[in-house]
């Protein structure tokens, strides 16, 4: 069994107490709605603000079906790069409030616009809801000529990003790069991180499992939508940073597409950070190990939209 006790240092333990004060191991069992309730709460508990110069539109993006949401943050430096930024949440839960504040300092310390999406949640909207969401949200952002788009998520957000980038490598304005932030990827369950943090604080395999309400129990292997680790061909694709905490059953999903992404003669670099936690984001305040990935995130982002590779 893995001793988190040593692994996890005191003002991690910290972070995890006063989530879980705010957010209950036992959520995953509430309904959907509890749930709803219940995060954007806690997500209301860690806002941490915005940085000076900041300023802050709400709009849409308008499908021939549906308006997907957008909050689209700008600084003063009005740098020439569009991040599009994708919220974790299981796919359940999250919208442009939860993350707020972090794509707010993103925007804050690179220059760069940062545009949060909204997109449709499960289980109302099952896959690809979400993905196709993504899909117009990247073709919005495309028709500015002028602005290389780079994507940025977390958790469901990052498999989401990862989908877009294996879906528009034959067109004729792709992603510059992706920052993947503990990333979902469709890795095999039986093995690695899975089986070593299956019980892993702030996340297990078990809340893993309930997730998979995003597909409405069908099941999607091969479906490189849903888990693009399945597919077959990694060539071709972004430059890409996945940033992976060691205490999460996912870690081992960064690096194995990593490994894809490299062996198919791409750019690829996977750091794994020691003693944290699924979810340290919010944490980037508070945590001394949280607050340095934060700024490896931010250094990512800032590198990959100049068309730099740092690593």
């Amino acid at each position: 069994m893995t001793d988190y006790k040593t692994l996890i240092d005191a003002e991690t333990w910290a972070f995890i107490e006063r989530t879980n004060s705010y957010y209950p191991p036992d959520t995953i069992d509430y309904t959907i709605a509890q749930q709803r309730e219940i995060y954007d709460r806690m997500c209301r508990e860690f806002f941490a603000g915005y940085h000076d110069g900041v300023a802050v539109e709400t709009s849409a993006i308008a499908t021939s079906t549906h308006d997907i949401p957008t909050r689209i943050y700008r600084s003063p430096l009005q740098a020439a790069v569009t991040v599009l930024y994708v919220h974790g949440g299981g796919f359940i839960l999250g919208g442009l409030d939860s993350h707020d504040d972090v794509c707010a300092e993103l925007c804050a310390r690179t220059g760069y616009e940062v545009v949060s999406v909204d997109y449709r949640l499960a289980p109302e909207h099952l896959h690809p809801a979400a993905f196709d969401d993504l899909m117009s949200a990247f073709e919005w952002a495309a028709a500015t000529p002028s602005h290389p788009i780079l994507l940025c998520g977390d958790s469901a957000g990052g498999n989401l990003c990862a989908a877009v980038s294996h879906a528009t490598r034959g067109h004729s304005k792709r992603p510059i790069g992706q920052v993947l932030i503990y990333p979902g990827l469709g890795g095999d369950r039986s093995q690695g991180s899975y089986i070593t943090h299956a019980e892993a604080p702030m996340l297990t395999t078990r809340d893993l499992e309930f997730y998979n309400i995003r597909t409405g129990g069908q099941d999607g292997t091969g479906d490189i939508t849903q888990s693009p680790l399945a597919d077959a061909d990694f060539a071709n694709l972004p430059p890409t940073v996945l940033i992976t905490a060691q205490c999460d059953p996912l870690s081992s999903d960064g690096e194995a597409y990593r490994d894809r992404i490299v062996a198919a003669g791409g750019r690829a670099y996977w750091f794994e950070e020691p003693g944290l936690v699924h979810g340290y984001l919010r944490a980037r305040h508070t945590v001394g190990r949280a607050r340095a990935s934060f700024t490896r995130i931010v250094d990512a982002v800032a590198a990959l939209g100049q068309g730099a590779w740092l690593w």
